[in-house]
């Protein structure tokens, strides 16, 4: 298996495990065509979660696959997703609240980092 489809796995993982300790349920889409790995649910509204993995403080948010012409590399676009989760080799967690529509990389600030997400309620809801 490709090591960054299986850091991708990891993350989505780590994401599920996460809002669900913080009393969130999570659905995962049935296809690996959408833009968003996670659906996270509050009972009031759902989210699009897509999720990261980063050994940095930059994240790649081009989506890379490949198919039998190549790799095929697609930028965000707008209204693609709700949340950006990211995990690092750390453990670390951030949240991003938007959508980087047409970028090609976001710098990780530590206002994003989660933290002990279920002990202090820094994933408030809008």
């Amino acid at each position: 298996m490709r090591t960054t489809q299986r850091k991708g796995d990891i993350a989505t993982a780590k994401a599920v495990a996460t809002f669900t300790a913080a009393g969130l349920d999570v659905a995962i889409p049935l296809t690996e065509s959408a833009a968003y790995d996670l659906v996270v649910d509050h009972g009031h509204r759902l989210w699009r979660v897509q999720c990261k993995y980063t050994s940095g403080r930059h994240v790649d948010l081009r989506r890379i696959h490949s198919n039998a012409g190549g790799y095929v590399v697609k930028r965000i676009e707008e209204n693609s997703y709700d949340w950006l989760y990211v995990l690092q080799p750390s453990g670390a967690e951030f949240l991003i609240k938007a959508c980087h529509a047409g970028r090609r990389s976001l710098t990780l600030q530590s206002e994003h980092e989660l933290g002990a997400v279920a002990e202090s309620g820094l994933l408030q809801l809008p």
